[in-house]
């Protein structure tokens, strides 16, 4: 192995862990640096992508206290042997689920080396590259969910446009050439609208269905459900024989021939993470983060996303 002043292992740090099964038992422990294996490497991580499911995700085998935690971004300290392509020094943005040894909410994560990674350049801060993992690849892996191809002019509707992933979904399916509509609150019309959406609806408007029906009488092609509870909503909007990716999760029911697909989460989407990193460096991409959390308030940006309705991504920075 090789390291790059990093911290040895069993050296305490501060994290964010479940501490037992039950879901709400999460504060803040004092806990070990994790060792690292021949595959895998140790970050110092700087900021931390907030999502609700994050002290959901345990390995199989969990042991209390467990910090929680799957995506971040960070600055390798040291690699095992068998980890290429990356050394100490590099910053790195990434998506790290489950690992034995603990997630993302601490000043230092272990990372296999084959996990969702790719460089944040010099002109990304820590705070929008941690961002960008989970919510970009679930986005771009709803569209790989979807019928191949569809045509540049079809009409994709977002249920839930105003999120980490539906804000980067309305603009990354403006690039592929399709018409965009989505459901906001009122406060985040116009902000849906600059990011390319053609219409917008109220989600609590009782008449949200007739309006998109109104503006695309034969019915959208697709639909991306990405609020719980989204996909039978989005039903009548979708044309016969459409197509609704549930991002959510939601039961598979369907009509009219309407194919209920869920997320696509086979495909590896490193090089389309790193296209994203590279927008944000450039300003072809806007991320959205809404609040910015320091670390000894991380406890709160919890509660935040568990209200989902933030507007962009929440993130938490370790100074």
């Amino acid at each position: 192995m090789t390291s790059h002043l990093g911290p040895s292992a069993g050296t305490r740090m501060r994290a964010v862990v479940r501490t037992s099964p039950a879901i709400t038992d999460v504060e803040f422990a004092d806990v070990s640096v994790p060792g690292f294996a021949a595959d895998e490497l140790l970050v110092r991580v700087q900021a931390i992508g907030v999502g609700v499911h994050d002290p959901l995700f345990l390995p199989a085998e969990v042991q209390y206290p467990y910090t929680i935690g799957i995506e971040a971004a960070g600055t390798v300290v040291a690699v095992g042997e068998q980890v290429t392509g990356l050394g100490p020094g590099d910053r790195i943005a990434f998506v790290s689920a489950m690992q034995a040894s603990g997630g993302t909410w601490a000043q230092y994560t272990a990372v296999r080396g084959d996990a969702l990674i790719a460089s944040v350049p010099d002109d990304v801060d820590a705070a929008t590259a941690a961002a960008l993992p989970v919510a970009g690849s679930t986005a771009v892996r709803s569209f790989l969910s979807l019928p191949d191809p569809l045509e540049s002019g079809s009409v994709l509707f977002i249920a839930g446009g105003s999120g980490a992933i539906g804000t980067l979904a309305i603009q990354l399916a403006r690039r592929a050439g399709w018409t965009v509509a989505a459901s906001a609150s009122p406060g985040n019309h116009e902000y849906m609208s600059s990011l390319g959406a053609e219409m917008t609806v109220d989600y609590r408007d009782p008449d949200w269905q007739r309006r998109i029906l109104d503006w695309s009488p034969h019915g959208v092609q697709a639909a991306l459900a990405i609020q719980p509870g989204t996909t039978a909503e989005s039903l009548p909007v979708v044309t016969d024989a459409g197509t609704i990716v549930t991002v959510s999760g939601d039961p598979l029911a369907t009509e009219r021939d309407i194919t209920v697909r869920g997320l696509d989460q086979t495909a590896r989407v490193d090089a389309v993470l790193q296209t994203l990193l590279d927008g944000a460096a450039d300003g072809s991409l806007q991320v959205e983060i809404e609040r910015d959390y320091p670390f000894d308030a991380a406890l709160e940006a919890i509660d935040k996303v568990r209200q989902r309705h933030a507007r962009g991504k929440v993130v938490i920075t370790i100074e």
